[in-house]
């Protein structure tokens, strides 16, 4: 009886289908090996991104839908009541996590792809162009961020494209910063002066020879940068120049309630409203922080003893 041997195009399913399960089980086995409060941070933020995702099918009023009962106690038609213009808390808890988180990834995002950028060319090119960024970076963190972040908004005003640039520039210095130094020990690299000898240009040395080599460093400061930058959009909005109205905000409705705690003695639920906002906010910060430290501690190569 002869027997066929496999073709080239079924080893190359069977390869593609064996690294496929090596990978699930590879995740699996790191998911098993995570401590608990990774898995919390994980859950955490999974329940974030549903509700931000699917926030006009979970509210049950709409964002800013107004009834004619401003502060309204808890209860089963409104279940964390009504603020001072008769707008349902819930409602505005859940749509509020879909604009504080998602203007949050976006500002980061844009931090991270101008700040990365420029430390990279920074490293590679260690002539007058180093130095002239390294300079405008010290001058802009020497202006604390949050004191001039309001001063730009109200002058260039508050509308969300000018939050996102204005927090995206401000916190792209400190992206700046650590790229550059985690890339300036990889510029010195053997691998990086042949690319160089090879004549390839600054961008494919970028791509291909540096920035895989510094990527760990830089997902876990983006854990840490997104907790600023969500930490700064809250701040602002509490202070009145971040998201603005009709739109649902966090921070903007610790400020609108926060007139609520007096009540606590009369009615606790009541006074407990404005640290429903505050919570949220504080929850998340917490959440990421779990993940974003046992990445590093993953990264890093050191062994649970």
């Amino acid at each position: 009886m002869i027997k066929s041997e496999p073709t080239d195009s079924s080893k190359v399913v069977i390869e593609n289908n064996f690294e496929k399960r090596t990978f699930w089980n590879r995740a699996k086995l790191e998911l098993k090996k995570s401590p608990g409060t990774a898995r919390f941070g994980m859950i955490v933020i999974l329940f974030y991104i549903i509700v931000a995702l699917f926030a006009p099918w979970l509210a049950p009023y709409g964002e800013s839908q107004v009834f004619p009962i401003p502060y309204e106690p808890w209860g089963q038609e409104f279940v964390f009541g009504t603020d001072q213009i008769g707008r349902d808390i819930l409602s505005r808890m859940i749509f509020g996590a879909r604009n504080t988180v998602g203007i949050a990834v976006a500002t980061t995002l844009l931090s991270f792809l101008i700040g990365g950028a420029l430390g990279l060319a920074a490293a590679i090119n260690r002539s007058w162009l180093d130095q002239v960024l390294s300079r405008c970076v010290d001058v802009l963190m020497a202006i604390p961020s949050l004191i001039f972040a309001l001063v730009l908004l109200s002058i260039f005003g508050t509308s969300i494209v000018n939050l996102i640039l204005i927090i995206a520039v401000l916190d792209a210095t400190r992206v700046f910063r650590l790229t550059r130094a985690v890339s300036l020990n990889v510029v010195v690299m053997d691998f990086v002066e042949a690319a160089r000898l090879r004549g390839e240009g600054l961008g494919w040395i970028m791509r291909r020879e540096i920035l895989p080599n510094i990527l760990p460093p830089l997902i876990a400061e983006f854990g840490l940068r997104f907790c600023f930058v969500f930490l700064t959009i809250a701040g602002l909005s509490f202070l009145g120049v971040g998201i603005q109205p009709p739109l649902a905000d966090w921070g903007s409705m610790v400020r609108e309630t926060a007139m609520l705690i007096q009540f606590a003695q009369y009615d606790l639920k009541a006074g407990l409203t404005p640290l429903l906002p505050a919570s949220a906010i504080a929850l998340l910060t917490v959440a990421v922080n779990f993940v974003v430290d046992w990445f590093l501690h993953k990264t890093s190569g050191l062994r649970d003893e």
